[in-house]
């Protein structure tokens, strides 16, 4: 098949003129590649937030700008500004952290950050209630223990996952690696990071910039991950780019490639929706950076630059059709891509303990409930992990699932970790529901300016309400994944789960059920808006329904996709 950008619609896309694209275009474009006038607005004392331009720059930087909204309206009675304050997101490929970097990113959290840690679902750190006079003090902090934030938000590639398994292999191990090099290769190449947090000295240059992006980078956001079969814990159809590991005989051979995938959807715009993304073909690992410049050159190129509630690379791949934008990737890599290798997934969730790697170590993993640690009566998690940190010879992993892998320690360390968290009040980690150990949460509440309903402070008690219904049934063991946003952007991944709530109003959810247990089917909208005693009503019925008739070994999302719910709703 040959392609020709003549075939396609070019309206919206890079081609056009700045007045003829979204305003955040000419924002970027006159930029000056990141700049704007962040170094003088850290400077204002005057107010604890920035311009609102520079906000959305601060984003390419990895920073949000928040405010507290518990006392939002207080303050607003008082005729004071929002209660300013920033969220600080870590570029960590793969979710790879040493002791070393731990224990700085501790040392930060503690210094900056309210006493407390966020493990998100794309395996990374979150700071939150960062002031803005503490922001270069904790970015140069990272800086330290050679960690960024470059690129961690924005509308460019976002910080590259990989499957994080406790059974560990030479393959997880390479493609590990390879997720960094990848980070590393499609991370902005401008000096504005340097200059605005380091105190470079900018430097005149011919050079181009920004060789992949360009003076206005990409129309939106950009996902990327890799995983490893029969593990889908990074959710690869949920991203814009997935790589899915193909092996053989000498290990790792190359990837099937999914383009297309994403979450975000706007209540009531029906154009806009989560899409699970399609396998187009199959490189070899030596092709992995050649196929990733042509695949997000052609969002760069053809993405919607006028309606960024348009502007993913989903819509990109449907508005173009698919065929036309794998012949453009094909066109530029210079070759087909091959036929798609055989590959099966079976779960998308992590599994807690001691796990034994294949060169004789362990890995150990931690349920952190929606990622959250802080210390708390009894169970004081920050001040355990710390003292793992001190003594530990291997290395941490973050989860897609927002939980810690104590990795690659050695047979006679694991009596040490063993007695620390018993200490500290975590030694029946795990000893939960498999529901609460399947679910997620997005942070929502107080801090997101998007969020409409709680999420992470709410969950954990709805599920204590599921909890009930489940022992009614006997269900306590039954793995079921359920995943809860406070708004529609589907940052905790909501609409691939079995059971899903994305917020509409305080305490208002719409509820969505009958996703695939391994992330490979979207949920479907079953309740518009409704509160709590309306969910324990609608589970109640499934949830006894489902324990009564379900077939062997049949996951809840499947029966609820066959037994008539959306027929009757």
């Amino acid at each position: 098949m040959t392609t020709d950008v003549n075939d396609v619609d070019r309206s919206t896309d890079l081609s056009q003129p700045l007045d003829r694209l979204g305003p955040d275009e000419t924002l970027k474009y006159n930029s000056d590649y990141l700049r704007g006038s962040i170094d003088q607005g850290l400077l204002d004392r005057i107010t604890g937030g920035v311009k609102f331009e520079d906000n959305k720059l601060m984003k390419f930087h990895g920073i949000y700008q928040q405010d507290d909204r518990d006392i939002r309206d207080e303050r607003r009675r008082q005729k004071l500004e929002p209660a300013y304050t920033f969220m600080v997101r870590v570029r960590l490929p793969a979710g790879v952290c040493t002791p070393e970097q731990w224990l700085k990113i501790d040392a930060l959290a503690r210094a900056h950050g309210g006493d407390q840690i966020r493990l998100t679902t794309r395996q990374t750190f979150q700071f939150h209630w960062v002031v803005k006079e503490d922001l270069r003090p904790t970015i140069q902090g990272l800086h330290e223990v050679l960690l960024d934030t470059i690129a961690a938000c924005g509308d460019d590639a976002r910080t590259v996952m990989a499957t994080a398994n406790p059974e560990d292999s030479a393959v997880h191990a390479e493609v590990a690696l390879l997720s960094k090099q990848l980070s590393d290769h499609v991370i902005p190449r401008t000096r504005a990071y340097h200059e605005i947090w380091y105190g470079a000295e900018k430097v005149a240059t011919s050079e181009e910039q920004e060789p992949l992006y360009g003076k206005t980078y990409l129309p939106r956001k950009f996902k990327i991950g890799f995983v490893v079969p029969p593990s889908n814990d990074i959710d690869v159809y949920s991203q814009d780019l997935g790589f899915i590991a193909v092996t053989g005989a000498d290990g790792l051979e190359g990837f099937n490639v999914t383009i297309g995938g994403g979450m975000g959807r706007t209540d009531n715009e029906p154009r806009t929706y989560p899409r699970l993304g399609d396998v187009i073909g199959f490189i070899p690992k030596d092709r992995l950076l050649a196929t990733a410049d042509a695949i997000i050159s052609v969002q760069r190129d053809f993405g919607n630059r006028k309606e960024r509630a348009r502007a993913r690379f989903k819509y990109t791949v449907d508005d173009k059709g698919l065929d036309w934008v794998k012949a453009e990737i094909e066109r530029r890599l210079g070759a087909p891509l091959a036929p798609t290798r055989p590959f099966e997934f079976t779960s998308n969730g992590d599994v807690y303990g001691w796990q034994r790697t294949d060169n004789g170590r362990f890995n150990y993993t931690l349920f952190i409930e929606n990622g959250r640690i802080i210390d708390r009566p009894g169970k004081p998690l920050l001040e355990a992990i710390r003292a793992i940190a001190h003594s530990h010879r291997g290395k941490f992993r973050l989860t897609p699932n927002q939980n810690l892998i104590v990795a690659d320690v050695e047979p006679e360390d694991r009596a040490g970790i063993d007695a620390i968290l018993a200490q500290h009040g975590l030694a029946d980690n795990g000893a939960t529901s498999a529901l609460r150990l399947n679910s997620m949460a997005c942070v929502a509440m107080p801090t997101c300016p998007l969020a409409m309903a709680e999420a992470e402070r709410y969950l954990p008690d709805l599920i204590g309400r599921v909890e009930a219904i489940l022992a009614q049934h006997g269900l306590t063991d039954e793995p079921i994944t359920m995943r809860m946003t406070g708004c529609p952007n589907g940052c905790a991944r909501p609409y691939v789960a079995e059971i899903a709530f994305t917020g509409r109003a305080p305490g208002k959810y719409n509820l969505y059920i009958g996703g695939g247990f391994h992330g490979e089917r979207l949920n479907r909208l079953y309740r518009e808006n409704i509160g709590e005693a309306a969910i324990l009503e609608i589970l109640g019925e499934m949830l006894g329904r489902y324990a009564a008739e379900r077939a062997g070994g049949e996951h809840f999302g499947d029966f609820v996709m066959r037994s008539g719910y959306f027929e009757a709703a």
